[in-house]
């Protein structure tokens, strides 16, 4: 009798404890950047439960314009651009460890960005440094990340020469993107004024660029290339084109981008103007999703066709309020969260994971101009 108390109290005792984990697994912090005034203040921190999509706010801190993050893989440092600037060298980025007890963010130091207007940044796969590109500049920097997750001085810069065919967007090189590659051989930054993905090999001991032996690829004149995104199996890649309204996808290999498909983000009614800003892909890479501003607040549905990466357009949701100029996709794959910039809110969409389809939960979290969405464990 008293082994079977004894079996029955350690099957309670693990059920538990599981159940406890099992809680503690669909729990996520949602790390938001944004464009200060109104009603933001700088970088906002909340708890998100991925079992039913409620929240909380649990933290802020103040910097201005923090638009774009990035996350070091062991999640403990958050990296945000502060995308302001002056006579070309006045933009900054700020380096914050994170942490995961208090949800909380904590300053470590700043560093120029060699350009105005930092728009974007991402971190290499070895954790040692940060690209950084800068808007109205044209120009992109490599920084050092310290032992401490302080950033050092910027020990490369590169400045992008030429003009695109809209006078209005592409007067001169708009850096807008930087994507170290998996193997980490290769920098990809996307310049929207010049239509081109320039392709840099890089240099993970000493943070150096050089062009790669296909130093960039060309997409069609005056469609405004943003953002790229890499497939999960690496054979394909999909640049989203702010100007055009459209999604190219490429096949990949080793550093060389060929293209294989130009397909519409936008609707053929759709006639106001076109601001296509945001791309990501499922992670069982079935599916891809491009917001489109604008007039339009949308998000734009395709599967993928696994074999050859070619996109199928499933359909158009509204986004939930206006200007998505960013989005993401839950940890779990399924929740769709897309930040309205001018309706200061993140609207929460189920996703159907077998048809990629999206339904509006109607929930809404209230941020100040979100502009960028990151997760971190819990």
């Amino acid at each position: 009798m008293k082994k079977l108390f004894y079996f029955l109290t350690a099957i309670l005792f693990f059920s538990c404890n599981n159940t406890d984990m099992t809680k503690q697994a669909t729990e996520y912090y949602l790390v938001t950047g944004t464009y200060t005034g109104g009603l933001s203040k700088g970088i906002y921190v909340h708890t998100f439960n991925t079992e039913d999509g409620s929240f909380r706010e649990v933290s802020h801190v103040e910097t201005p314009n923090p638009t774009f993050l990035a996350v070091s893989a062991d999640e403990k440092f958050v990296y945000a651009v502060n995308e302001i600037g002056k006579d070309d060298n006045g933009g900054e980025i700020s380096a914050y460890a994170f942490d995961k007890a208090t949800g909380t963010l904590r300053f470590l130091n700043k560093q120029l960005t060699a350009g105005d207007s930092p728009c974007h940044v991402d971190i290499d796969k070895s954790g040692k440094w940060v690209a950084v590109g800068n808007y109205s500049s044209g120009t992109l920097a490599v920084l050092p990340i310290k032992e401490d997750g302080s950033l050092g001085e910027a020990v490369t810069t590169i400045k992008h020469t030429g003009t695109g065919a809209n006078p209005n967007r592409q007067e001169k090189p708009h850096v807008h993107c930087n994507i170290f590659s998996k193997d980490n051989k290769w920098l990809f930054t996307v310049d929207l004024g010049i239509d081109k993905v320039m392709i840099y090999a890089f240099d993970e001991q000493t943070g150096g660029l050089t062009a790669g032996e296909q130093p960039f690829v060309k997409v069609e004149d005056g469609k405004g290339p943003r953002h790229i995104t890499f497939h999960p199996n690496n054979k394909f890649a999909y640049v989203i084109e702010e100007l055009g309204g459209s999604v190219t996808a490429f096949d990949y290999k080793d550093g060389t981008l060929k293209i294989i498909q130009d397909i519409p983000s936008i609707q053929p009614e759709d006639s106001a103007f076109i601001g296509s800003a945001d791309i990501h892909i499922s992670a069982d890479g079935k599916f891809l999703y491009a917001s489109n501003r604008g007039g339009f607040n949308t998000i734009a549905i395709y599967s993928i066709n696994q074999e050859t990466g070619s996109l199928t357009l499933l359909g158009h949701q509204q986004s939930g309020g206006e200007i998505p100029r960013n989005f993401t996709i839950d940890p779990s794959g399924k929740f769709l969260l897309a930040g309205n910039q001018n309706s200061d809110n993140i609207a929460i969409f189920n996703r159907d994971e077998k048809t990629g389809l999206l339904t509006d939960t109607d929930k809404r979290i209230t941020v100040g101009k979100p502009v960028c969405l990151k997760w971190i464990s819990k």
